[in-house]
């Protein structure tokens, strides 16, 4: 006679509308790291089973995932702007871990939902016209994979992607370098906002250099000197 022996991992998580959901049989997975220069923003790092949104820079994103990547993580751009090879590097991206779909047309959701089943962060630009059961079932794989998936939103007013636990939006981008009529780009400084919801409600901001003088990310503490006031 076999004797079985059943371990049960419980966990319970309580949503916005006050219930408790029990999880039970899943091993909480170690949280994807980050820069330094966003410990003040995720203080905990990038949670797996989450939906984060980023708007108003390709740095913001290529930065939020350079840690990740560089400590081993497999990350996927689908349907995004075309991006410089040497940029994600410098935010510390490793290419030969980074997969790259340039269009889905139609299978749009069912790209991303495959990509979430394989590697550990999927960056997606969505199409113009979201259908609500791809947004919650999208949601739902990340969850289940323990995967991040990280919707790229563009487009005015300022974009949302509904549900997603944390959102990350840049604005006030400033260049810094050029003086009187000569001179290059150096940095660009930017204002990084995060709201979320549950427990990541808290709103909080940091002002970032993307990039920073030397490449990479760091965090601002001198103010920007804007070009009129460098000319006059």
């Amino acid at each position: 006679m076999f004797e079985y022996v059943f371990v049960l991992n419980v966990a319970s998580r309580r949503e916005d509308d006050g219930k408790t959901v029990i999880d039970l049989g899943r091993h909480a997975a170690p949280p994807l790291p980050v820069l330094s220069a966003f410990e003040t923003l995720l203080p905990t790092g990038i949670r797996r089973g989450s939906t984060i949104s980023i708007s108003g820079s390709i740095s913001l994103l290529l930065a939020l995932l350079g840690a990740s990547s560089a400590s081993g993580a497999w990350c996927a751009l689908v349907g995004l702007p075309m991006i410089s090879a040497e940029a994600a590097r410098e935010y510390g991206i490793d290419l030969t871990r980074l997969a790259v779909v340039s269009t889905t047309g139609s299978n749009w959701p069912t790209a991303v939902g495959a990509l979430l089943d394989a590697v550990d962060v999927v960056v997606a630009c969505p199409p113009a016209r979201l259908i609500p059961g791809d947004v919650q079932r999208l949601a739902a794989r990340a969850r289940t994979r323990d995967a991040v998936l990280m919707p790229y939103l563009t487009g005015q007013p300022t974009p949302s992607w509904p549900g997603a636990d944390l959102r990350l939006m840049a604005r006030d981008i400033q260049w810094a370098g050029i003086g009187a009529g000569h001179g290059r780009l150096a940095r660009r400084r930017i204002t990084v906002d995060v709201t979320g919801r549950g427990q990541a409600a808290r709103p909080r901001s940091a002002t970032l250099w993307l990039p920073a003088a030397g490449g990479g990310a760091e965090v601002a503490t001198r103010p920007v000197v804007h070009l009129a006031d460098r000319a006059g």
